[in-house]
């Protein structure tokens, strides 16, 4: 971890093999106790909540998803899925644009005239393409999710009961059952789970994460999620061979974040702007978490170099 020239500030580093940590490093200024933010790492966490959902009978992967906002006759977006919304195929417009000054629906929805509730900002836009047929990153489809999610939980409006709604089930179901002790996630305005990007955690945090993937849903004995739903996740989707369901996988796709040819096609990971990984290789019993900042020219070495990292453990 620190300054390198070509990947950027590495500021926590651990590696996991068999379920035992084996290597961890951390960058100056940060220790085990250090909380990082997710960025879209959160969108992973979100995919094993729905899994939880739908494990429960709560939702459907393949009903319409229940958006009271596209319920009217003859809307199209009624035809929208869970599994689209997962997928990122929506079909809704949707910018995911960080440069500066540019047209971003993203920032509008984290921080502009969408901040307030963004589940309601990111489900009013139109449908500009097909259901299924597209694939396109979006903040807003998983807003969307932690919207939908919420409203099974509660039939309150109220920002308060909502909240502590979430809440209730990431402790009974989430944190608690996993051990996640620093596991912080936020919430917008309106009570919904920011479930995009806004989720803080320890770098051993997101090790137990990615463990809990690698275990399909185990944990000390208890299966969380039913196991199908890692079928679901860890599979090529229509729209993007390089995504499952929330999950980036190590798969040829447009756009791809990982590294295919370089490693294993079984690896997948959670992904987060600016070089965060939760990388798991199931055939190796690996599980590797890089937190940092790393500058979007030098993303290219960056994987490169987690690579290399997974290619010593075959």
């Amino acid at each position: 971890p620190g300054e390198g020239p070509d990947v950027g500030d590495t500021r926590a580093l651990i590696v996991m093999r068999g379920g035992e940590i084996v290597a961890e490093r951390y960058g100056d200024g940060f220790s085990p106790e250090s909380r990082f933010l997710s960025w879209s790492i959160a969108r992973t966490v979100t995919g094993l909540i729905a899994g939880m959902m739908v494990s429960d009978g709560l939702l459907a992967l393949d009903d319409p998803a229940p958006v009271s906002a596209w319920r009217q006759t003859g809307d199209p977006r009624a035809a929208i899925t869970l599994r689209q919304l997962l997928q990122m195929s929506s079909g809704l417009q949707h910018r995911e644009d960080w440069q500066p000054g540019a047209s971003s629906d993203t920032l509008a929805m984290l921080t502009g005239e969408g901040a307030a509730d963004q589940a309601a900002f990111a489900a009013a836009k139109p449908l500009v393409q097909s259901p299924g047929e597209t694939f396109a990153p979006s903040a807003g489809s998983s807003m969307i999710l932690a919207g939908i999610m919420t409203d099974r939980l509660t039939g309150s409006s109220d920002p308060a009961a909502r909240r502590a709604a979430m809440a209730r089930f990431l402790a009974a179901r989430f944190a608690g059952p996993l051990g996640l002790r620093d596991f912080v996630p936020e919430y917008d305005a309106s009570g919904t789970l920011q479930g995009a990007m806004m989720m803080h955690m320890t770098a051993r945090d997101y090790a137990t994460v990615g463990e809990f993937i690698r275990q399909r849903g185990h944990v000390n004995g208890r299966q969380l999620i039913a196991d199908p739903w890692f079928d679901f996740m860890t599979a090529p989707s229509p729209a993007n061979p390089a995504f499952g369901g929330h999950l980036w996988l190590n798969r040829g796709g447009d756009p791809s974040m990982l590294f295919p040819g370089q490693a294993s096609p079984g690896v997948m990971a959670a992904v987060g702007e600016r070089g965060q990984f939760i990388l798991v290789s199931p055939e190796q019993k690996l599980v590797i978490v890089r937190l940092g900042i790393t500058r979007e020219e030098d993303m290219d070495a960056l994987r490169e170099a987690m690579a290399r990292l997974v290619r010593r453990f075959s």
